[in-house]
């Protein structure tokens, strides 16, 4: 599995500033709306029910919500880049700016969790990380992640 199966150029946004985390997962279902068809309000409801079993901000910036839903064939990611960071209750109480959404079929089992991990290995490179945050342009922005090679787990 690649970054690039996963994120669309389309799904990857520059985003000035929002207010609150909510307002951040209805932007996410927007974009999934507009790039792949897939109701904003059941997007943005499976990101409300996953985040409410426990918050998905990873640290040093950087969240990962996700969840599972009935509606989708196969695992899809949305990248948002916010201008300003947004509180986001991380496990180290700093503000997200690298935002990594990723969406599930329901039955996707083990899939949705190589897809969770390779996004995390991904995120936790603090080169990648430097080069999302220096970059402005979506299609720059896209490059750098589906280019990046996420370092491997081992065997």
């Amino acid at each position: 599995m690649e970054l690039s199966e996963l994120l669309a150029p389309g799904a990857v946004r520059v985003v000035g500033h929002l207010t609150s985390k909510k307002r951040l997962f209805q932007e996410i279902g927007e974009i999934v709306a507009a790039v792949h068809g897939l109701n904003a309000s059941f997007a943005v409801d499976g990101l409300q029910e996953r985040e409410s079993l426990g918050p998905t901000g990873v640290g040093h910036g950087i969240a990962l919500p996700h969840a599972r839903l009935q509606s989708l064939d196969r695992i899809i990611g949305v990248f948002i880049r916010l201008e300003k960071p947004l509180d986001y209750d991380s496990v180290d109480r700093q503000p997200a700016d690298l935002i990594f959404a990723l969406f599930a079929p329901k039955d996707s089992g083990v899939d949705h969790l190589k897809a969770l991990a390779l996004v995390s290995r991904t995120m936790r490179d603090a080169g990648v990380c430097a080069k999302l945050r220096a970059n402005t342009d979506s299609a720059k922005l896209h490059a750098i992640l589906t280019e990046a090679r996420a370092p491997q787990v081992a065997a």
